[in-house]
């Protein structure tokens, strides 16, 4: 985390924390869930307000980390900003030889393959040294030939069973539920 973040987290331990007010959809864009958006409907179907500021989504990703629950948020400064996810904490983009291809995260760190899932609707989920995401539909491409190369074998994955076999939540609630 930012040296700022950790200060600020010295000098105001227990400012509340703060929940349904940032999201994570499956193409690794950020949202912002005013009131307006949460008495519209539920995220993903009412996503809010894109972040479009580079400089704020780079703050939000080195900042961006998870709890022993498994459930992702932001550190704002003193706060804890909770993130509601769309199919998994981390989306992944890959570059390079098809057959080989780096893998990074939608904040932009690199990391490793440690197994490939396929759901049951199709959509491609790596299991890396960072953790458990979503491929980027823009990349599937080339993580096709990934797979046809044998380099990546996806095992079945029903999509209700991810996030408790990766340790994660969707949307994490208040309660710590």
């Amino acid at each position: 985390m930012d040296e700022i973040v950790l200060a600020a987290m010295r000098k105001w331990p227990n400012v509340p924390h703060c929940y349904g007010w940032l999201a994570l959809d499956a193409r690794g864009d950020w949202y912002l869930r005013d009131e307006l958006a949460q008495r519209a409907g539920p995220f993903p179907r009412i996503k809010g307000s894109r972040i479009e500021h580079d400089r704020f989504k780079t703050f939000i990703g080195r900042n961006y980390t998870s709890d022993d629950a498994g459930r992702w948020f932001f550190q704002n400064g003193p706060q804890r900003v909770y993130v509601q996810l769309e199919v998994a904490p981390w989306i992944w983009r890959l570059e390079g030889p098809g057959e080989r291809p780096a893998i990074t995260s939608h904040t932009g760190k690199p990391t490793q393959l440690r197994s490939a899932w396929l759901d049951d609707d199709g959509r491609l989920f790596l299991d890396t040294t960072l953790g458990f995401g979503l491929v980027h539909s823009q990349d599937m491409g080339t993580a096709a030939q990934a797979v046809e190369a044998s380099q990546w074998t996806p095992m079945p994955l029903r999509f209700d069973d991810a996030p408790g076999r990766f340790g994660y939540q969707l949307d994490p609630q208040q309660d710590g539920s």
